[in-house]
């Protein structure tokens, strides 16, 4: 019996797979002409509310990102550095000052990815010690706007990167390129098993299966996304556990939350996951640039979305150390807890409907 259920399985899956690789043609016409034209403009509105989306979104964050409240460290006291950020905040507000009781807690801030800078009066001038890794663009305005004010203050400014970016990431964009792909492959997997086998399952039993199956899925997909920007390309070489463990969450966290939507939206749910995850959440994130350089809309947005935790999440996990990124972390844990919630409501509420008679699992 148990070979039989396992070549049966094997059948089941070829023609599956098959069936998903035939060409469909149109089939035989059932309705009018006028009916079937009616019939698929509410798809063809749908993608055009997408399109229309994903441009407005992607060229109103990203079009020209400008710095704003970028922060900066300082220590309380310390007269010199306050002076020239004061002398900066009087004519630009592309930097904030953050206030430190003493030099090691704004040294401490920098490490822990808190702020990207701190200014300190050192004995040849002023000293700025950076973490480039934490974001290349926002360490390159404060440089550059500290080192004009500096220059006319007719006070040397000494540049130390105490975090830098990993060479081969000169900009640091691997980890906002990973994040998509681990949240497009993830949220991918959830629809995929909507599609085979239906946007609800018949009983919560079946809904544990397909959650852990989503899982195998995200272990499977941040595994070959740790193997190529680790062993394969050569990008990263440090902490490759902790960036296979920050892109597992990630990828099951987008994969529960496609699959929650689609239980109670159907196919509708599959616009909403795009509008939210890739039109609002990919500029959301911020690509390259920190949340300080985008528009206050999709500032906000960085802080939730998707794509921009688990970026935030796989620079934390590779270059500051343990504990930096808990609180990230523990956001992406709500996602995936909060969408199983919503997924085996929707199995509760509207699977028995679905559920023929004396069905046993």
């Amino acid at each position: 019996m148990g070979g039989t259920g396992r070549e049966s399985g094997r059948k089941i899956f070829m023609r599956e797979l098959v069936g998903a690789l035939r060409p469909r043609p149109e089939p035989p016409p059932a309705l009018p002409l006028r009916q079937a034209i009616m019939a698929g403009a509410g798809p063809l509105f749908l993608a055009l509310l997408v399109g229309v989306g994903f441009i407005a979104a992607f060229v109103g964050a990203l079009h020209n990102p400008q710095p704003n409240a970028v922060p900066v460290g300082v220590v309380r006291g310390d007269q010199t550095a306050q002076r020239l950020l004061a002398a900066v905040a009087s004519q630009t507000r592309q930097l904030r000052a953050i206030e430190y009781d003493d030099p090691a807690a704004a040294d401490r801030a920098v490490h822990r990815d808190e702020v990207y800078s701190a200014l300190a009066s050192s004995p040849g001038g002023l000293s700025l010690t950076v973490a480039t890794a934490a974001s290349p663009a926002a360490v390159a305005v404060t440089a550059g706007v500290l080192g004009v004010a500096a220059q006319r203050a007719g006070i040397p400014l000494t540049v130390t990167d105490v975090v830098p970016v990993n060479p081969d990431d000169p900009r640091g964009v691997v980890p906002f390129y990973l994040a998509v792909g681990l949240v497009i492959g993830g949220y991918f997997g959830g629809i995929a098993l909507s599609l085979a086998l239906g946007t609800v399952p018949r009983t919560v039993a079946r809904a544990g299966v397909r959650i852990g199956g989503l899982a195998i899925h995200a272990i499977l997909l941040a595994l070959a996304g740790t193997l190529i920007v680790g062993p394969g390309l050569g990008i990263w070489h440090q902490n490759l556990f902790g960036l296979f463990g920050a892109g597992t969450l990630l990828a099951y966290a987008a994969a529960l939350f496609a699959t929650a939507v689609q239980s109670w939206l159907a196919r509708l749910g599959t616009t909403l996951i795009i509008l939210l995850v890739v039109v609002l959440g990919n500029p959301g994130s911020g690509g390259i640039y920190p949340p300080e350089f985008l528009p206050s809309f999709f500032r906000g947005i960085h802080e939730w979305d998707l794509p921009g935790l688990g970026a935030d999440l796989i620079r934390s996990v590779i270059y500051f150390p343990a504990g930096t990124a808990a609180w990230t972390a523990g956001k992406l844990a709500i996602w995936a807890v909060a969408s199983v919630a919503v997924f085996l409501a929707a199995t509760v509420v509207l699977g028995r409907t679905a559920r023929p008679a004396r069905v046993a699992d």
